[in-house]
């Protein structure tokens, strides 16, 4: 694959979605991002392990021919902290996601807070591996979906979102980081306030660890790139700004 930006000084946008989600959830910001000529791509998200999750995004932004600003949501933020090594990522920012440090689990930073209602609301089952036992991951229950993942999106979308779930491999949660690209590049993030997802204190607690510029909105759900897709791409416009010699 091969992503061509409009000029050398223009990064392309690589968007990484989370958990419980796919790439079909940044198409307001992706809209919002071209209609300014950013160039912007958003390959799925394999969701099986945080190394080999970060290793497939990482592989994607090295075959984008020019600077690359790698944009994480949710889980996809611990994916961009490892895959952000890559030699062309010049930037990455952070959507209502968990900010990792090298050596620290999803888990560990979750547990540093309260947790959020997420972990209460989670429907466990399993998908084969080969030559192994088959592996646990977790979606979230359809009715609390709504409340939990995306409570200022309407209802008819949220009923969509709730059924089209990706699960997230259990080993996510506990596989620990390879390595913090936000310690060498710099960084954003934009705090949801009212994310019942996870909780508002562990984004800011990452953010404020990685000296990232941060930004909050108000009201804002976990979805939300879905229902405040302006915000976020504003936040984005200001990395591609940011990092643009």
């Amino acid at each position: 694959m091969s992503t061509t930006s409009t000029s050398p000084a223009s990064p392309t946008v690589l968007l990484v979605h989370g958990a419980f989600a796919d790439a079909a959830s940044w198409t307001g910001v992706i809209t919002e991002l071209q209609n300014d000529g950013i160039p912007v791509i958003a390959p799925p998200n394999q969701l099986r392990g945080l190394a080999s999750d970060a290793a497939y995004i990482a592989s994607v932004a090295s075959q984008i021919d020019g600077p690359v600003v790698l944009v994480g949501h949710s889980y996809g933020g611990a994916v961009i902290s490892v895959a952000g090594a890559a030699e062309n990522v010049t930037g990455l920012v952070y959507v209502a996601a968990y900010v990792t440090e090298e050596g620290e689990s999803l888990s560990q930073l979750q547990d540093r807070y309260p947790h959020s209602p997420l972990g209460d609301n989670l429907v466990q089952s399993t998908y084969p591996v080969e030559g192994a036992e088959p592996a646990v991951e977790f979606t979230i229950d359809t009715q609390a979906f709504p409340e939990i993942f995306a409570a200022d999106v309407p209802a008819d979308v949220t009923k969509v979102l709730a059924v089209a779930q990706r699960p997230l491999a259990a080993a996510a949660f506990t596989e620990q980081a390879a390595v913090a690209a936000w310690r060498t590049k710099p960084s954003w993030a934009l705090v949801a306030d009212a994310d019942q997802a996870i909780n508002p204190d562990v984004q800011r607690f990452g953010a404020k660890r990685a000296g990232a510029t941060t930004v909050e909105v108000e009201g804002a759900s976990h979805a939300v790139a879905v229902s405040r897709p302006k915000e976020v791409a504003d936040l984005i416009r200001d990395a591609v700004r940011g990092t643009t010699a």
